[in-house]
């Protein structure tokens, strides 16, 4: 099978296809016109986020078999219209889900803590012991949303911490085990005191941290996303924030990413709400790396090879 690598990846995916017999051509740079020109020539595909494979590239695909995306996330793939076609579409979300896991408790233990804003006191010769006093993770309840790779990984992370980690995920069940407790979306709302987003972006999940949903919890929260940017409605956490409703956040990812995730929208005059985060001492904030790992970037090839090579050989 020829397969076309239309973005940059670890080494090892190209290897590992090489070595099961694959004619791999890795063209990373290569423009959408010119992809269109010559994707009729191949079975596979080899994408990122650099591109979104729409209905006028998967019908120029002729010959199309495969996409495999080097990620956990599918929203850049038309994925129905792929299936329609018979195009299987593989991801690798057990490349990067211990680096999330890990990003998630250590924005969290960040947020809690003040390290950033009691960092950038010291090096500027303050030494605030009072107004840097932090906050235990120990007796408070963590929810999340989304309870598949990610928000497992992030619960087995929890667990030496003496937390109570609840979860609700609208399509599975039966999960509860020695990390985690299966609970309700009103268990949730009724409980949290740090709620922690792991859901995939869909139409389904498009801005559903918003100002509604927020007000459902009983208590004062903080939220923790490290999934995707517009899960989460900025301006309507900016609100909260403002009335006390939100306590902090810890957000890797934001609304106004790019669709490759590579850069914020070059647009100067960003919003407002995105003024306020960036000036607050109750936000921490990365530029969507919790699943960028040295170890993960290998992973996430290896995992996706591996898909590709059980169903193809």
């Amino acid at each position: 099978m020829r397969v076309l690598f239309i973005d940059s990846t670890h080494v090892r995916l190209p290897e590992k296809l090489k070595q099961a017999g694959f004619d791999v051509h890795y063209l990373p740079d290569t423009p959408i016109k010119d992809i269109i020109k010559i994707i009729p020539d191949y079975e596979g595909i080899i994408i990122r986020s650099r591109i979104k494979i729409d209905k006028r590239i998967l019908d120029s695909a002729l010959n199309l078999k495969f996409i495999g995306r080097v990620g956990a996330g599918l929203e850049n793939i038309d994925v129905e219209y792929a299936k329609s076609k018979g195009i299987k579409c593989f991801n690798s979300p057990e490349g990067n889900r211990d680096a999330v896991g890990e990003q998630a408790l250590g924005m969290l233990l960040a947020l809690f803590n003040n390290i950033l804003k009691a960092d950038l006191e010291v090096r500027d010769g303050k030494w605030i012991r009072e107004g840097n006093r932090g906050l235990e993770i120990k007796g408070k309840t963590v929810g999340i949303i989304g309870y598949g790779n990610m928000g497992s990984a992030f619960a087995q992370r929890l667990k030496g911490f003496e937390a109570k980690v609840i979860a609700y995920d609208k399509y599975k069940f039966n999960y509860s085990d020695e990390h985690v407790i299966e609970k309700s979306l009103e268990d949730i709302y009724e409980q949290t005191d740090i709620l922690s987003l792991h859901v995939p972006l869909t139409e389904e999940t498009r801005y559903m941290i918003n100002d509604e949903f927020i007000n459902r919890f009983k208590k004062d929260i903080y939220i923790i996303n490290t999934a995707r940017g517009k899960v989460l409605k900025t301006a309507d956490l900016v609100k909260n924030m403002k009335s006390g409703k939100v306590l902090g956040a810890s957000l890797d990812v934001l609304e106004y990413e790019q669709m490759s995730f590579e850069n914020l929208h070059s647009d100067d005059n960003l919003p407002e709400a995105f003024q306020y985060i960036i000036n607050s001492n109750k936000v921490v904030l990365t530029p969507h790396i919790a699943g960028w790992t040295q170890e993960s970037n290998i992973k996430l090839s290896e995992f996706l090879a591996d898909k590709i090579i059980k169903e193809f050989t």
